[in-house]
């Protein structure tokens, strides 16, 4: 498996609830930034914030999508997430079913309305 390209992605991120952890997740597949996510939790998070260790109860959300989706789901991410400084980070899929990887990619491709699909 020496030399792939990364192609496909796992993202994940945390909240502080599951009501947001469903939003987040419901908008981002809607949005065809991700082709699906999951949610799970509670979690136990520790973390250093504003100088002291921080103990919280989160939600972890995983989203899988394209790699050159990335950015667009960084970016809406960052500006709808309720923390000033969320957790958006991305772990490379390596392999995976061809046919798994290839409905990822279908189903985060604009929607042309033209032809209702």
């Amino acid at each position: 498996m020496a030399d792939l390209e990364v192609q496909y992605l796992q993202v994940q991120t945390t909240t502080d609830s599951r009501a947001e952890a469903m939003e987040l997740s419901r908008a981002a597949v809607e949005s065809r930034l991700a082709a699906c996510a999951q949610v799970a939790g509670p979690v136990a998070s520790m973390y250093w914030w504003d100088g002291a260790l921080e103990r919280a109860e989160e939600w972890l959300v995983l989203l899988k999508l394209p790699a050159d989706r990335y950015d667009d789901l960084a970016a809406f991410l960052t500006e709808r997430h309720s923390y000033d400084e969320p957790e958006i980070i991305a772990l490379p899929i390596v392999t995976g079913s061809a046919a798994y990887l290839s409905w990822m990619r279908d189903e985060t491709r604009p929607v042309d309305p033209a032809q209702g699909v």
